[in-house]
């Protein structure tokens, strides 16, 4: 149903008395699109923002479902979502929808792979990054350059949040900053642990340098990569206003990452699993769960199925994706998948 121009003038008045958006740029942002990877901690609270502010259509990605340790942090969730074990990207969609009833969302229930990005992301004019780790940041990075389409790097964990603009031909990329990975012990929020309020501060950025460029005043946009520590109250920024020569990927544009060399199982961040995202097929959810109650318990919605057995749990997904709790052995987490979903 179409917002009555009465109805919109009222939720957005305060937001268009603002003078860096007023009438015009509030149109802008209604007529925009905007793609979100990750859609717990930062992506959720980014996708509240975003709704809140009017963008007219939203499209949220994640792969993962909510649990009752998320609802810490996670504000777009609540204990419900956790029983039922609901996808995050629908879930969210679902408690936008009672906020915001009159911009478009789209929940895509999925791991953001090479195969799938073009299509995922193809219509957003730009794309917030909400991931936990580098391996999926690197894959954006690599379309962005490609599609010459701008993106915003954000992460949080423990007291500490950090965000960067990459502007495709204008900025520094991901890879000119970062040429690999960070090595040796990185913390995550399952070792370090995370504060709502850092998350909500990556968020709050940000949100604030999408609407910069959705109003269409990227010139306003940070050229660094900023980092805030909340507890230490130290912050620093690192200048990316012009790319690095030599850049592997927006100087010589190879985009390895984006071509799947080398593309691994990915611990995720905040507990103790595997994902296994290799075998791309339909799941029949009663069939296999007919097939594994006789070895342990099997809960199951319309969007993924949970079979628990012994101190590990695999909760599959409608595509045969997979994540396998209680283990950070792959070899271990193949042999369970193979051994009761089949591979």
């Amino acid at each position: 149903m179409p917002t009555s121009p009465s109805t919109a003038a009222e939720r957005y008045s305060r937001q268009v008395l603002f003078a860096g958006i007023g009438p015009h740029g509030q149109q802008r942002i209604g007529e925009s699109h905007v793609a979100l990877v990750g859609v717990g901690a930062t992506g959720a609270a980014a996708a509240s923002l975003l709704a809140r502010a009017g963008v007219g259509r939203l499209t949220l990605i994640d792969r993962d479902f909510v649990e009752e340790s998320n609802l810490q942090r996670q504000v777009l969730f609540d204990e419900a979502d956790a029983r039922e074990a609901l996808p995050k990207a629908e879930a969210a969609r679902r408690k936008i929808a009672l906020f915001n009833s009159q911009i478009q969302v789209q929940s895509h229930v999925a791991d953001l792979a090479p195969g799938n990005i073009h299509a995922l992301l193809g219509d957003a004019q730009l794309v917030l990054d909400a991931t936990d780790n580098f391996e999926t940041r690197y894959l954006l990075n690599d379309y962005a350059i490609e599609q010459h389409k701008p993106w915003i790097y954000a992460a949080a964990v423990g007291a500490y949040a950090v965000t960067m603009n990459i502007l495709p031909g204008q900025t520094a990329c991901l890879a000119c900053i970062f040429p690999e990975a960070p090595g040796g012990t990185v913390e995550t929020c399952d070792t370090a642990g995370i504060l709502n309020t850092a998350v909500n501060m990556a968020a709050s950025i940000e949100v604030a340098e999408a609407l910069k460029f959705l109003t269409g005043q990227p010139e306003r946009m940070r050229r660094s990569l900023l980092s805030i520590d909340q507890w230490t109250n130290e912050w620093s920024e690192v200048k990316t206003a012009r790319p690095h020569p030599g850049c592997q990927v927006c100087g010589a544009r190879d985009f390895r990452h984006l071509r799947g060399e080398g593309r691994p199982h990915i611990t995720l961040c905040g507990r103790n699993s595997v994902q296994i995202h290799e075998h791309a097929r339909p799941v029949d959810f009663a069939e296999l769960a007919a097939r594994l109650r006789p070895h342990g318990d099997v809960r199951s919605n319309s969007m993924l199925l949970r079979f628990q057995r012994g101190e590990h749990t695999l909760t599959v997904f409608q595509d045969g994706r997979a994540i396998i709790q209680g283990t950070t052995d792959v070899g271990l987490a193949r042999s369970l998948y193979a051994r009761f979903i089949g591979s």
